[in-house]
C-alpha cells in the first residue's frame, strides 16, 4: 500500500534524539531500531516520544544523541508481555525522513478510526473536563492500532456522547505523561503513558472514505452534513 494514500494515521514529528538506538525486531530480513526523541511544546515543556526506524533509512551517524530527526510516519501499537501480563506499547513508526516539516508544528497527528471502548468522562478538582477514548485505527494486512486519546473541554463533552463502533477523526499532538504505579504497599514505580492530546475531533455519519487532512484543513463547524465536529476550549 502506498503510504501517500494512507490518510487514517499520519504523524509529523521533529525533535532531538535523547537515547541510544537499540535493536527492536526484524521483519523479512529488515531490522528496526528504537530510540527516544524529545519534542518541545510551545509552552516550553517537552514530550519524550518512542520512535521506531528501519535500518534502511539509517545513514551513518544520524542516530547519535543530540542529533535532530524530522520524520513522517504512523502512531502504532503492539502488545508486549511483561511479568506474564500483556501491555499495550506505542511508538512513532517512521515511514520517511524529511528535510523539514511541511508546517511549523514539530508534533502533529491525524487519525481516523472507530471507538472501541466506551469513552470515560470526568472532571478535575479544578472543574476541567476530560474524556479518555480508545480508537482502533485500521492498518494494512487486516491489522489495527489501538490509540489512546484524551479530549478536553467542549471536545470532552462531545465525545462522551459517542459509543463503541462510532467512526471518529481527530487531530492533535502526541504527548508523554508520567504517572505513579503502585506495585505493592511499599513499592511505587514511575511509568510513562503516551496518548494523543486532541485539538479537533469529528464523528461521521457515513462509512464512506473521507480525506481527513482535507476535512480538518477546510471545514468550519457544521459545514459538512455528514460530520459533527467540535473544537477545543484550550
Amino acid at each position: 500500500m502506498n503510504y501517500v494514500t494512507e490518510k487514517n494515521n499520519k504523524v509529523y514529528v521533529m525533535g532531538e534524539i535523547v537515547s541510544d538506538a537499540t535493536f527492536s525486531h526484524e521483519v523479512y530480513g529488515e531490522g528496526f531500531y528504537e530510540f527516544f526523541v524529545r519534542v518541545m511544546r510551545l509552552s516550553g515543556q517537552a514530550d519524550v516520544l518512542p520512535v521506531t526506524l528501519s535500518e534502511r533509512l539509517i545513514q551513518g551517524g544520524m542516530l547519535g544523541k543530540g542529533k535532530t530527526i524530522c520524520a513522517v510516519g504512523q502512531f502504532r501499537s503492539y502488545n508486549k508481555i511483561e511479568n506474564g501480563k500483556s501491555r499495550l506499547m506505542l511508538t512513532v513508526f517512521v515511514r520517511e525522513l524529511l528535510e523539514e516539516l511541511p508546517n511549523k508544528n514539530p508534533n502533529s497527528i491525524l487519525l481516523s478510526g472507530y471507538i472501541c471502548k466506551p469513552p470515560v468522562y470526568r472532571t478535575t478538582p479544578f472543574n476541567r473536563e476530560i474524556a479518555d477514548v480508545l480508537i482502533a485505527v485500521n492498518r494494512a494486512y487486516n491489522k489495527s492500532d489501538y490509540i489512546p486519546c484524551i479530549a478536553w473541554g467542549r471536545n470532552a463533552r462531545f465525545v462522551k456522547n459517542l459509543g463503541v463502533g462510532d467512526r471518529i477523526a481527530v487531530s492533535g499532538r502526541i504527548q508523554s505523561r508520567e504517572y505513579q504505579k503502585k506495585l505493592s504497599e511499599t513499592d511505587v514505580k514511575t511509568m510513562t503513558a503516551y496518548e494523543v492530546s486532541v485539538s479537533k475531533l469529528a464523528a461521521f455519519d457515513s462509512g464512506e472514505d473521507f480525506d481527513i487532512e482535507g476535512e480538518f484543513d477546510l471545514y468550519t463547524l457544521g459545514q459538512n452534513p455528514k460530520m459533527h465536529a467540535a473544537s477545543s476550549d484550550y
